[in-house]
């Protein structure tokens, strides 16, 4: 019995500390909180991680397109400015996840990711004017 008390406590040891252990510099925000801080970053850094095609149908005004699936993502993403907020989106948040991650890894330090992605800003219908 103690036993399994130990095991436990330690296993949700574990579960604990590995959720806590969440990045400080990527910042995961909903779509008004994105949109208003896009829309008040002078010159604001938005990166569309989908691909071409996606970004053609449809993007946020002002986004850059560099394909996460793409072969040049580290090249294209090393162009941008490291000092200034980078702000992220894909469809739905998959890409945007892996693309944040490996942003973070490249040295970028103030990181914002769309939580829900395109599809979550679209029914906001943010891009109407």
């Amino acid at each position: 019995m103690k036993f399994r008390a130990l095991l436990f406590i330690l296993v949700s040891f574990v579960i604990t500390s590995c959720n806590a252990q969440a990045s400080k510099n990527i910042k995961l925000i909903e779509v008004k909180e994105f949109a208003e801080k896009v829309k008040t970053t002078q010159n604001p850094q938005i990166l569309d991680v989908r691909t071409p095609a996606e970004f053609t149908a449809a993007h946020i005004e002002n986004a850059t397109n560099i394909d996460w699936l793409g072969d040049s993502f580290v090249i294209d993403a090393e162009k941008l400015d490291k000092t200034k907020p980078v702000y992220v989106y894909c469809k739905s948040g998959g890409r945007s996840k892996k693309a944040t991650a490996k942003l973070e890894e490249l040295g970028f330090k103030n990181i914002y990711e769309l939580d829900g992605g395109f599809i979550k800003w679209s029914a906001e219908e943010l891009n109407k004017p």
